[in-house]
Order: structure tokens, then C-alpha cells, then sequence
């Protein structure tokens, strides 16, 4: 027994002293490798380090090959961006303390607190974009930003972001914050071809950066986060002002009452003399530019963009629309939008998307993106708020029912009074635009002469509300919301959409069903001449051929038009065949005439910028049509004549029974 005892002791004894070894060896090479990650670490430093930028990077101007963008032509300059860069470099006394100030709140609160990395948003960063479910919060210190910007590429690797890191961590090391912040407040971008905040103050304000006002510096710094997209829209950049001021107020730089009184303060900004032409295009180009390529890309590569705009056409249409307006002012109707395209490639050829870009916004004394009836800058051809397409959209209701072949445009419903029930609280009973019933009407004559009630009965009983409105999806409307939003006022108009969207899916009736997505751009070459980008999409598919030739057949027939437009309405040419349909909002609130050929679609909406209705009996035949016609009048002649096809059917007039009672 007391061997047996001996022997215990001496096996725990030995496995004691085996633990205790590789504890022992565990540990070392626990050291080891802390030390080899701490080597590793100040290896990449070294490494990286020695690449910081010398404090003259951040002062001296960079000279970079400017992006060129021509009309269809090539021989035709629009646009330079950043051709030449307007920057002034100002020290950190020469600016103000609200800049400062609203800069630190909206880019990097923690800013005189960390050492060029802000750990806290970093994770909060990260959380936002796994909620969201895609890259959007960039969680980046100034030191970071300023870095990036004047070093690195904006490539978004492992490698570039641990320079990063790392360069920002040495450059905090070596200077102070007010020097970094000084940089940065220099060399930031503030807009196309404006970097600093000297240069932005002189061009926005014409006044130097230390003299802003709280509400201009909150705009400036507004301005930060999206230059190029922020400059083309004002009232998104209000929004951001106000942001950045809510911002400084939770960060204990100004009072709450300072931030509402900002608020509160109409923004003025002086004219940034950019000569443009085609204006409203040319940015809409160049927002299509920033959001496939970027800005630095855009900054720095030298690429020659070859736009889709003909330039004689632009500007005609744009002295067309200048001309109508000055006739609609009497009507209560101050500004008017026209695009045209080209329907088989979908290139864009003419976008005017204000009466006048150089005009002075109206009425005196107006805000403008608040109050304005005519607001220069503001795109409505493709910006700004949805409207409502009146009898426009009608076209697209009848192509879903002929398209589930469950009549055509010789069916007959009645035009009578007719209650399709409780929609929205009350009973739905609309009324043609005249006032007046007609009794048994063919489908093409309803649709010819813009009758509503039959047109809400091909909607409620043959082509529905919820297939109609993925029709107009798979069209191009992009505004549309889920069906269940709409009822049955849908067919007159009831549903916000964007003039541009309109044109492009009315081209598709030109071109016999085949939709091929818009575009501003033909080609785009790098600055060795290499082609990146080219016009060469596939058609697709959304409609069958047959319907589309009967709703260009309908829109085209004078003759079923005539009791209604009359039969040498402006609608009309009589030697060209041309579909056209106008619309015009309930309440007058917008005029519309959508129109083409196998050739070309073109688009016209008359109204206020702020909403307000026109001149009552104002129709869109009176103030969109006369706009259109002179266009169309314009173009026609520099075509050779093309006809539709006529559609093709055995189909005899029907009475549905339900519809005829209106039941």
C-alpha cells in the first residue's frame, strides 16, 4: 500500500512538471508571436510612414487632365469638369470659426479627441451599413479624408485602407490639429472646379471664408459630403444645412435658437459663372458621370464624353420653350419642360428642363424651392417634385387591355354617369373634361377624344389597377409605389411621374414594344483614346407588337380625335402621321403633350415650379400643346417621312354587359 501511495505522488509529480513545461513553451510562444504582431505592426508603419506626404502636398495646387464633354458631334465643347480648378489657400486665422466649427460636427465630432482614427465611428459606421445592408456610412476622421484625398486612390482595398491608417496616425503624430484641420478646410472640394473654403466662399457668397455667416457656413459645409450632387440641387442642400446645424447644436457650438434662427434664414447663393450649354442636360449628364464613375475619377482621368445631345435641336427647343412660356405667363403658367429622344437607341437628344436657365426666379421676391412659380436652375424635366400626367397616362392603361386581348379598339362601352364605388371614403363618380355624356362610344374614340369615363371602365373591368401599374413599371416609370397606393384615378392621371420617364415610355410605342433604357452619354473615351463606355443596349420586350401599332394607329387618327380637338388642332400635321396625347391634371395644377414618330418621342409639361394651379380651363392642349406643336414643326422636315404599321385584327365590336349598365 505505501508503494502503491509513492507511486501516485510521483505520477502527479511528473505530470505537474509536464503541465508546467508546456505551459512554459505555450507562453513563449505566446510572446513570440505578440512580439512578431508587434514587429509586423511597426514594420508596416515604418514602411508605410515613410510615404507621408510633405506638409507643401497639402499646399501646392495638383494639376490634373480635365473631363471633356461634347455634344453628339465630339466637335462641340458642353463642359469642362475640373478643367480649371479655382483654388485659394487661406491660413487658419483667414477662416471663419463657424466653418471650422460645422465642418468638425458633420465630418468628425471626435476630431481634437482621437489620434487620426476614431474607433467609436468606425463601429458605428459598420452597424449602420449591416442594418442598411449595403456600403453607405463611411466612418473616416478628417485626418483620414484629407489623406485620401491628397495621397491615396480611391480603390477600396485592404492595402490602401491600412496606408491609410497608418498615415493618419504619423500625420497626427508630427502636426497639430489646427494645421491638419487647415489643410483640410483648403483643399476639400466645394463644388465643380471650386476646392477650399476661400474659393467656395468668393464663388457661392462673394465674400472671404472669414466673413460667412453661421447659415453659409453650415451650406459650405453642407456642401462636403456630395459637391457635384449638392451644387445641381439646392433644395437637398437646405436640408443638409439644416442637418449640419442640428449637428452643432449637439455638439454645444451654437445654441438651439441659433440653429432655428439659421434655419429659418433665406439661404442666398451668387450666380458660379461655369458658361453652359445645354445646362439642365449637361448636369444631368454629369450627375450620370459622378454616380457610374466618381468624382476623383472624374477629376483626374482626361475622358472625353461624347453626349447624345444635338446641339441645333437643343437649342432651338430651347428658345421654343422660352417663347411659349412668355405666352402662358397670362394663363397663370410660369416655366415648362421638353425632352426628346431618339427611341430606337434611347439617346437623349434635347433636355430643356426650365423656361430659361439664366432667368431670375418668379415671382419678385420669391424663395426659390419654396415659393417660386419659375425657378431657373431647377431640372423639371427630370428632377424635382412627381407630376401628376392627367390623361397622358391613359395610353398605357388601354395597352394593358388590349394586351390581355380582352378588347380592342373596336369595343364599345358606354359613356354615361357612372359610380364605381368607395374609393377613399366616398363614392367615385368622374366626369369628362367637357361635363358631357356621349352614350355608346368605341374604345378608339374614347381614347382619341380623352374621354374619362370609359376610360375608367377599361381600367376597373379589363385591364385592372394592379397590372396597369407594373405595365407602366416595366415602361420606365420609375415613380410609381406599390398598386395598393393607387385607386381608380390612376387612368386620369392620379399617380406622380417625371416627364423624362414619360417620353421614354411613349417611345416605346414608336418602336413597336421594344424598351431601351434612356442614356445621356453615345461613348466615352479615357485620355489615351480608349473606349470605356459605348451606347450598345438590348432592346427588350414589353409589349406585343400589335398593340403597340393600335395605340400609335388611335393616337395618330385625326379623325376620331377631331369632335373633341377639332380637326386642325396643334395636334395635328397634315402631311406627317404623328400619335400625340395631351393630359392635364383635375385641379390644373400640370399641362402635358407626349407625342412621336418611328423617329422620335417628344415630351412637353407646362407649370409652376411650386405647385401652384394654372388659370382654370388651362388644359394641357393650351398651354403644353403649342410648345410641342412649334418643336415638332421644327423637326419633322429634317426627316425622311416614316408611317406606322397598321395593326392587324378580325375582331368585331363588342358590348360587355356589365360595362353598358355600369355596374
Amino acid at each position: 500500500m505505501p508503494q502503491r501511495i509513492e507511486h501516485k505522488k510521483t505520477l502527479k509529480s511528473s505530470l505537474k512538471r509536464k503541465l508546467i513545461k508546456i505551459s512554459l513553451r505555450l507562453l513563449a510562444l505566446f510572446c513570440i508571436l505578440i512580439i512578431l504582431g508587434i514587429l509586423t505592426v511597426a514594420a508596416a508603419f515604418i514602411y508605410y510612414a515613410k510615404d507621408l506626404p510633405r506638409p507643401e502636398k497639402f499646399t501646392e495646387k495638383e494639376f490634373t487632365e480635365s473631363t471633356k464633354i461634347f455634344d453628339r458631334t465630339g466637335k462641340i465643347l458642353l463642359y469642362e469638369l475640373y478643367g480649371e480648378e479655382k483654388r485659394q489657400y487661406v491660413p487658419f486665422s483667414e477662416i471663419s470659426q463657424n466653418i471650422k466649427n460645422a465642418a468638425i460636427a458633420v465630418e468628425d465630432a471626435k476630431f481634437y479627441q482621437h489620434h487620426g482614427i476614431d474607433l467609436r465611428g468606425i463601429i458605428r459606421s459598420i452597424e449602420i451599413d449591416l442594418k442598411l445592408g449595403k456600403p453607405t456610412s463611411g466612418g473616416s476622421t478628417i485626418s483620414q479624408q484629407l489623406i485620401r484625398s491628397s495621397f491615396l486612390t480611391t480603390h477600396k482595398t485592404a492595402e490602401r485602407k491600412i496606408r491609410e491608417i497608418i498615415l493618419s496616425l504619423e500625420m497626427e503624430r508630427r502636426y497639430d490639429k489646427d494645421q491638419i484641420l487647415e489643410w483640410y478646410l483648403n483643399q476639400v472640394p466645394f463644388g465643380p472646379n471650386l476646392y477650399g473654403v476661400e474659393s467656395a466662399s468668393q464663388a457661392y457668397f462673394h465674400k472671404p471664408a472669414k466673413d460667412v455667416s453661421l447659415s453659409e457656413a453650415a451650406s459650405l459645409a453642407a456642401m462636403v459630403q456630395s459637391p457635384s450632387y449638392y451644387f445641381n440641387h439646392k433644395e437637398d442642400l437646405l436640408k443638409r444645412r439644416n442637418y449640419v446645424l442640428d449637428r452643432m447644436a449637439d455638439e454645444n457650438y451654437i445654441s438651439r435658437q441659433d440653429a432655428e434662427s439659421a434655419k429659418n434664414k433665406k439661404q442666398e447663393f451668387a450666380e458660379v459663372f461655369n458658361p453652359l450649354k445645354a445646362p439642365h442636360f449637361v448636369l444631368y449628364a454629369k450627375d450620370y458621370l459622378v454616380n457610374k464613375y466618381g468624382e476623383d475619377f472624374l477629376a483626374k482621368g482626361g475622358l472625353r464624353v461624347y453626349t447624345s445631345v444635338d446641339i441645333d435641336m437643343q437649342e432651338s427647343a430651347e428658345e421654343i420653350v422660352s417663347a411659349g412660356v412668355k405666352k402662358n405667363i397670362s394663363l397663370n403658367a410660369y416655366n415648362a419642360g421638353l425632352v426628346a429622344i431618339d427611341p430606337e437607341t434611347g439617346e437623349i437628344l434635347t433636355m430643356v428642363g426650365s423656361a430659361d436657365w439664366n432667368g431670375t426666379p418668379l415671382p419678385e421676391g420669391c424663395a426659390p424651392g419654396i415659393d417660386c412659380k419659375f425657378d431657373p436652375k431647377v431640372n423639371v424635366a427630370a428632377y424635382g417634385i412627381g407630376r401628376q400626367p392627367g390623361s397622358s397616362f391613359k395610353p398605357f392603361v388601354y395597352a394593358t387591355a388590349f394586351q390581355k386581348g380582352v378588347c380592342n379598339d373596336r369595343t364599345i362601352v358606354m359613356d354615361e354617369r357612372t359610380n364605381f364605388g368607395i374609393w377613399g371614403g366616398e363614392a367615385y363618380i368622374p366626369q369628362n373634361y367637357d361635363g358631357y355624356f356621349r352614350g355608346p362610344v368605341t374604345l378608339r374614340n374614347a381614347l382619341a377624344q380623352s374621354l374619362n369615363i370609359p376610360a375608367v371602365k377599361v381600367l376597373m373591368y379589363y385591364a385592372t389597377i394592379k397590372d396597369s401599374i407594373e405595365n407602366a413599371r416595366k415602361f420606365g416609370i420609375t415613380t410609381f409605389k406599390d398598386s395598393n397606393f393607387y385607386g381608380p384615378s390612376i387612368v386620369l392621371g392620379g399617380g406622380e411621374v417625371k416627364l423624362i420617364d414619360m417620353v421614354s415610355a411613349y417611345g416605346i410605342f414608336a418602336t413597336e414594344g421594344l424598351r431601351i433604357p434612356i442614356t445621356p452619354v453615345i461613348k466615352i473615351e479615357d485620355s489615351k483614346g480608349n473606349i470605356i463606355e459605348e451606347n450598345k443596349k438590348s432592346p427588350r420586350r414589353v409589349l406585343e407588337p400589335y398593340v403597340a401599332r393600335l395605340i400609335s394607329d388611335i393616337l395618330s387618327d385625326n379623325a376620331a380625335r377631331a369632335p373633341m380637338f377639332g380637326s386642325n388642332s396643334q395636334l395635328h400635321f397634315p402631311n406627317y402621321q404623328v400619335a400625340v396625347k395631351t393630359g392635364t391634371t383635375g385641379d390644373y395644377r400640370d399641362g402635358w403633350t407626349l407625342g412621336y414618330t418611328p423617329f422620335i418621342a417628344v415630351g412637353t409639361w407646362a407649370g409652376n415650379n411650386d405647385n401652384t394651379p394654372l388659370k382654370g380651363g388651362a388644359a394641357g392642349a393650351m398651354v403644353a400643346a403649342p410648345i410641342w406643336n412649334q418643336f415638332m414643326n421644327y423637326i419633322l422636315p429634317k426627316y425622311p417621312k416614316e408611317y406606322f404599321k397598321k395593326p392587324y385584327s378580325d375582331s368585331t365590336p363588342a358590348i360587355d354587359p356589365n360595362i353598358e349598365t355600369g355596374q
